[in-house]
């Protein structure tokens, strides 16, 4: 586990050893435990790369970069492959010799032995890059998921690849201009999925990816891993058989994703996901794990009673810790600023400070991230439903009364994420076009909303594009659902959430849910065996049912919630107030300033609540001071 940077540069005149050292020095949190280089210069470009190192597997030879026997082939690596054990016993017996037990080495024989074929068969979450002298190539791969995280961008006469933004941006020629894309993106979602950034021409390559860059001409090409084909769904496996291979397949990827040098525990929030893989961990583990949960001072966001009960049961060495308002005003800025562009889920504050207590007994925390993709478990997913049946009965002129009716009645003047914030959204997000799930997963405006609250340069109506060529026309079923969280939510939220995050306090988290064969094995079930009427996660809570004290996996969850609506009314008020001031607003020339001063007034005044708006402004304009004014 560490952070990489890299660059390819046609300009003699530049030291790549220098700009390497400054790009390893930005990310020293991902890797604090060492770092390597690799350069190499010919009459025709200069390369580097680099790497910071956090210790996990093969404490002691594992040091990067990796180079093949005759010094033609480099690699560096971030991540870790569950499964470079029986990769290695597989080449070993085509006789291929290994220098130690590191799965980085794993990476660098396998492509010696089968190429960019080679990396179809790693199980794992990565972001690399290798150097092929003999090709003069550069090759740079993400995982299936996107679990690692990896911007590059083409600048001139020169190439930057990086874990993260802030390794490149203060190496291009000059500042890059906001992206149209990336900008709507946010305030549509609350965050920025790949292939976009922030910036204007700084891309995120996208998960199951890999890039092809000529080093002579700095030409380049995208390439899928695995091919992502339409998975037929098995209706003669019957219901038991696919729990017991549910129950098995989950077990195993628990155990696949426990393997390290060093300690390691898990995540417990008290919800379905984090309950299993830390039951499972506990059982397969001949000592007492270490488990980690976080409460808060407003009981009604508080749940840590539930992962004090799974503590209880698995007999954890359990650590519990409470957050305050004072510890968001100590980590606010360096949580958010971290992202490197804006992003506004608001739970990426409980877990940095979740993480940031866990780093203090362990290096390595196992998560629940990825069960509700994988199983089928949000609430939107009931919006979905919800919005196929109320369309075929609802006209859509109905449809439109209605709303006047009850929106007015629905509207709340505080943070409280009830039935009516529910209803409200499931209203909001109704759709007669087939495309209604990218309203569900609109956080922060839908496209009416949007338009005002942006000048006309600034707005894209035509945002999903690109998404559109990769998912069916009319995105209806538990599976169309699940396959749009997949590419959009959780690469650009959930699991940026968890990296930036656990990596700021340099902890390594690993997701078992979030294994492809497990995918693939979901994907082949009927919809009805994941979500059984509005039972969601049907077959997992079913599998795991014996293990857990009666009804204990039914009960309602709320996630990580923070308060931040009530935050921005109090002490985050005088800050909002400066990014929302009239002056400010119009030298900036992004948003329409009335459309800004009514969505602020009237949450500040209590009038009604706008937390999810106005948390993603205030994260915007936070981000926007820091880059763009700071001196």
């Amino acid at each position: 586990m560490c952070g990489i940077n890299g660059v390819l540069t046609l300009n003699s005149s530049r030291s790549v050893r220098s700009i390497l050292a400054d790009m390893n020095q930005k990310i020293i949190h991902r890797g604090p435990d060492e770092d390597g280089f690799f350069e190499n210069e010919n009459s025709s470009f200069r390369i580097g790369m680099a790497m910071r190192r956090l210790s996990i597997i093969d404490l002691a030879t594992g040091k990067q970069p990796f180079y093949s026997e005759d010094g033609k082939i480099a690699l560096v690596f971030n991540g870790e492959i569950y499964n470079f054990q029986k990769l290695r016993r597989q080449l070993e017996a085509k006789g291929v010799v290994f220098n130690t037990t590191s799965d980085t080495e794993v990476i660098l024989r396998l492509y010696e032995k089968y190429g960019t074929d080679s990396f179809r068969m790693l199980d794992g979450m990565f972001a690399f890059s290798i150097y092929d002298d003999n090709l003069k190539k550069i090759f740079i791969a993400r995982d299936f998921f996107g679990e690692k995280p990896l911007y590059y961008t083409r600048n001139g006469n020169s190439f930057f690849w990086a874990s993260e933004l802030k390794s490149i941006v203060p190496h291009l020629e000059n500042k890059p201009s906001i992206s149209v894309e990336g900008l709507d993106l946010f305030f549509r979602l609350t965050y920025i999925p790949a292939p976009f950034s922030i910036y204007e021409n700084i891309f995120k390559l996208e998960a199951n990816s890999y890039l092809e860059i000529n080093c002579e001409d700095l030409s380049f090409s995208l390439n899928k891993i695995v091919k992502e084909e339409h998975i037929e769904k098995d209706s003669q496996i019957s219901y038991e058989e696919a729990k017991k291979k549910t129950y098995d397949l989950v077990n195993e990827s628990v155990e696949s994703r426990s393997y390290a040098d060093v300690p390691l525990g898990t995540f417990l929030s008290g919800g379905v996901d984090s309950s299993i893989v830390s039951l499972a961990l506990a059982q397969q583990k001949d000592y007492r794990i270490d488990t980690f949960s976080i409460g808060f001072e407003k009981k009604s966001f508080d749940e840590s009673d539930k992962a004090r009960t799974v503590a209880k049961l698995i007999n954890s060495k359990h650590h519990e810790f409470i957050i305050s308002i004072k510890d968001l005003r100590d980590n606010i800025d360096s949580i958010l600023l971290n992202f490197d562009e804006p992003f506004a889920d608001s739970s990426s504050l409980p877990t940095y400070l979740v993480a940031h207590k866990t780093r203090q007994f362990v290096k390595v925390a196992l998560t629940g991230d990825g069960g509700d993709e994988v199983f089928g478990g949000y609430n939107k997913y009931y919006m979905g439903k919800m919005n196929r049946k109320y369309t075929s009965v609802i006209p859509e002129q109905g449809h439109e009364v209605l709303s006047s009716v009850l929106n007015p009645l629905l509207s709340s003047k505080d943070d409280k994420r009830g039935l009516r914030f529910k209803v409200k959204k499931t209203l909001a997000s109704v759709n007669y076009d087939g495309n209604f799930y990218f309203n569900i997963i609109s956080l922060a405006n839908q496209a009416q909303e949007l338009r005002e609250l942006l000048r006309p340069k600034y707005y894209n109506g035509n945002i999903w594009s690109h998404w559109k060529k990769i998912f069916p026309s009319r995105i209806e079923t538990l599976g169309d659902f699940r396959l749009v969280d997949k590419h959009i939510s959780l690469e650009g939220d959930m699991l940026v959430k968890v990296d930036r995050t656990s990596m700021l306090t340099s902890l390594e988290s690993r997701a078992p849910f979030l294994n492809k064969k497990l995918w693939d094995y979901t994907n082949s079930l009927p919809d009805d065996y994941l979500m059984k009427g509005w039972d969601k996660k049907h077959i997992l809570k079913d599998a795991y049912r014996k293990e857990f004290p009666d009804k204990f996996l039914d009960k309602s969850k709320k996630g990580f919630g923070v308060p931040v609506g009530d935050w921005l009314r109090e002490h985050l008020s005088a800050e909002l107030k400066s990014y929302s001031n009239y002056d400010f607003l119009e030298k900036q020339g992004i948003f329409n300033t009335t459309r800004v001063n009514t969505l602020v007034e009237r949450h500040l005044n209590s009038k009604e609540d706008n937390t999810f708006k106005v948390w993603a402004f205030y994260c915007f304009q936070k981000w926007y001071k820091n880059t763009f004014l700071s001196i």
